[in-house]
């Protein structure tokens, strides 16, 4: 009765916060006012992670002591292997970047079913960097995945919501395109740092966010967007919708690998699928959104491909639970 209780929690929370994320963001990025700086939310979205799980370590170490010793062990005096960090942390810095400008030009549901394509590309860049095999089942699920996305494309202009800031929506495919192929050569690259090296999950975020505070930091003064925080400030726009935006950005993969324990596949793929569900719906009362019939067929359809491929016939349920657990 607790472990059912349990996974009915974990499956109304990763429910919200994946369909949550997405609707506070585009809700964010297009009403009327002043407009935050989307690099800085990257920045502040790394540093909660960080700082939460700096937290979490010295929850496990039992005290401050135990826990400056092993942050020296295992971070100050093996600087070099910070570097294996640095390439995920720069990769999740532009995608997260990525994904302010695909939130801002695509409505959030396409947004969304689009999004489900880092599904496939974490897929390939397993099979090439970690050579891992792939049942039948789930390459078709990976066909019937990219034809929902694609069907999604194809709907009509006319039913895309109606915002008051101006939407180029080639712009905002190609973002969440870019993006969806960084998550999975960060996911996968980061599952081999993990797999290959005593670090812990939260020493390695720790790390992560670190060194994601930094790299955007140096994006801020890169981008267009330098010149305005030195204008405006670092805090320009920031209010409570902002702030929850950073909120569910930096906390939702934390709180994920939490409830993974309570979960198996098929429930966080009915959470994914759930999320769509969700936002689309949500988009159509607070956002003017028209379903139409290819979106719909579209999102059946990676509703479906996402069932299909985290389905894993039940003796290996536990090992691939843990390797889904391992990437924030």
């Amino acid at each position: 009765m607790f472990q059912r209780s349990l996974k009915s929690v974990s499956l109304v929370t990763l429910t919200f916060q994946n369909g949550a994320l997405t609707l506070v963001s585009r809700y964010a990025r297009t009403r009327p006012g002043n407009m935050f700086f989307s690099t800085t939310a990257v920045v502040m979205a790394e540093l909660f992670k960080c700082v939460s799980c700096l937290f979490i370590i010295m929850g496990q170490e039992g005290g401050i002591r135990p826990w400056a010793r092993r942050l020296n062990e295992d971070v100050f005096q093996q600087p070099y292997d910070c570097l294996k960090i640095s390439v995920p942390a720069v990769v999740y810095v532009i995608q997260n970047n990525l994904l302010y400008v695909a939130i801002s030009n695509l409505d959030a549901g396409t947004f969304q079913v689009t999004y489900q394509l880092k599904i496939l590309t974490t897929a390939v860049f397993s099979v090439i960097l970690l050579q891992k095999k792939l049942s039948k089942i789930q390459w078709v699920a990976l066909v019937m995945l990219f034809t929902g996305v694609a069907f999604v494309q194809f709907k009509p202009e006319s039913t895309s919501e109606k915002v008051s800031t101006e939407q180029n929506r080639l712009l905002g495919f190609g973002a969440v395109l870019l993006a969806s192929a960084l998550s999975g050569f960060a996911g996968v690259y980061f599952e081999k740092v993990l797999k290959t090296t005593k670090q812990s999950l939260w020493l390695r975020n720790v790390q992560l966010g670190f060194l994601g505070v930094v790299f955007g930091t140096v994006t801020i003064f890169l981008s267009t967007d330098g010149q305005k925080v030195r204008d405006k400030g670092f805090f320009f726009g920031y209010d409570m919708v902002v702030w929850a935006v950073v909120f569910l950005q930096s906390f939702g993969g934390l709180l994920v690998a939490v409830v993974v324990k309570y979960a198996d596949n098929i429930l966080k793929g009915f959470a994914c699928s759930a999320a769509i569900v969700f936002a689309s719906l949500a988009s159509v009362y607070l956002f003017n959104f028209q379903l139409s019939l290819q979106f719909v067929i579209g999102a059946c359809l990676v509703c479906i491909s996402v069932f299909m491929y985290g389905y894993q016939p039940k003796e290996k349920t536990q090992s691939n639970l843990q390797a889904q657990g391992e990437k924030i």
